[in-house]
């Protein structure tokens, strides 16, 4: 294989369709798709430096795959990450992150606003294995100074948060977190590679799922942690070797080829989305909207400060309960119901009874969810398109 440019001096946009690109003897244009399970080797002795890492050799696809290593290269040097491992999904990096950080008898304070797994891992899993989680309220920092005036190990939050766009001052926080002894872990999930870049702001750790807008177009799962060369190679890539949760070559290469448009797809429906939550807004039968760049929104601010986009997914609350809210949904023409995010089709969920189910109603309750909650992630659809759509639907 032979090495792809450098990411030395190059801006994000080039970055993302040069970035890590390696060519095989057959000079190829687009990225090749390693779909082997195994490699082999000129020798005995080759195979045993091969297990010792004394040499950098591909030994078999749970461990590393050429296709998968174009991936992590070039989301690495998108996220300015001295290391990237890919996993199968968004919630295996979240989990791989976290289970490399701690063990029985350590402490996590966690945001309260959480997408509903990240919450079941920190409040019903990780506890199980002697971890303590302290829940607080994200948008406080009061109650991160409190939390985090005793030694722990880890921090986790995601900012924007799932479904209720709450911001985490991630500089503030990263600070108290450090001086606690605690490795920051952030899922950039909504903030998005293009718009929000925690390693920038005190993260230590940046997890993604990459199902949603590095593939962003519904096709395949993928997920990536990317830290600290010292944390990513040690015990990220041990826990990653001896449980399996590995990214598919396959869909390293859809991956691959999603980082490509990435930018040109989330900035255009980050504009749409503006235009929607302005929409929704002015509407009668809407309550409040949450949108990071709507001036209304009550951190919106520091969302200036820390994001160079508002996201792609708008989040509002209409009068009355599920039944409907269940009725706004049914109505839609063009927007599917679908739990997913960050596709190039526009989709709308209803938290409570889907993504955040398995929160008990007062945990929903405390985060700001409610039945009449509804959250849209915009797509590509024409803007007016979509406006009409979902006004139209509210009757």
């Amino acid at each position: 294989m032979a090495a792809g440019v450098s990411g030395e001096g190059l801006r994000p946009d080039t970055l993302a369709v040069r970035g890590g690109l390696m060519r095989s003897g057959f000079d190829e244009t687009a990225e090749a798709i390693f779909l082997t399970s195994g490699f082999v080797y000129d020798s005995a002795e080759q195979a045993e430096a091969a297990f010792k890492d004394e040499i950098d050799k591909f030994i078999y696809s749970r461990y590393g795959n050429p296709t998968v290593a174009m991936f992590e290269e070039r989301l690495r040097l998108l996220e300015g990450a001295e290391a990237c491992f890919a996993t199968a999904s968004g919630m295996s990096a979240v989990f791989v992150a976290l289970s490399a950080l701690l063990g029985r008898g350590d402490r996590v304070v966690a945001s309260r606003g959480l997408f509903g797994s990240c919450f079941v891992i920190l409040d019903e899993i990780l506890p199980r294995w002697g971890v303590e989680t302290v829940f607080v309220d994200g948008p406080d920092l009061d109650q991160w100074k409190d939390a985090l005036s005793e030694p722990t190990a880890a921090v986790f939050f995601e900012t924007p948060s799932n479904p209720m766009q709450e911001l985490v001052d991630m500089r503030a926080v990263s600070d108290l977190a450090h001086a606690a002894g605690a490795q920051v872990v952030v899922d950039n999930v909504f903030g998005t590679p293009v718009f929000s870049r925690p390693l920038e702001h005190g993260a230590d750790v940046v997890v993604y799922s990459a199902t949603k807008h590095i593939d962003g177009q519904g096709r395949a799962l993928g997920g990536a942690v990317l830290g600290r060369a010292e944390f990513i190679d040690g015990p990220v890539k041990n826990l990653m070797r001896h449980t399996g949760p590995a990214m598919s070559p396959f869909n390293a290469w859809v991956l691959v080829k999603g980082l490509e448009t990435m930018s040109l797809r989330v900035n255009r429906q980050a504009e749409s989305a503006l235009t929607l939550a302005r929409a929704l807004a002015a509407h009668p039968r809407v309550r409040r909207v949450v949108y990071p760049w709507l001036e209304s929104h009550p951190q919106h601010e520091l969302a200036r400060a820390q994001m160079s986009g508002g996201g792609t997914v708008v989040t509002f609350e209409i009068d009355g309960g599920k039944d409907e809210a269940f009725a706004v949904m049914n109505a839609l023409r063009i927007v599917d119901i679908s739990n997913n995010l960050g596709d190039a089709k526009s989709m709308v969920t209803h938290p409570a009874t889907t993504t955040h189910r398995r929160l008990s109603p007062e945990a929903r309750a405390a985060v700001g969810i409610t039945d009449g909650t509804i959250r849209i992630s915009i797509g590509l659809e024409d803007p007016a398109d979509l406006v009409e759509d979902v006004t139209a639907a509210l009757g």
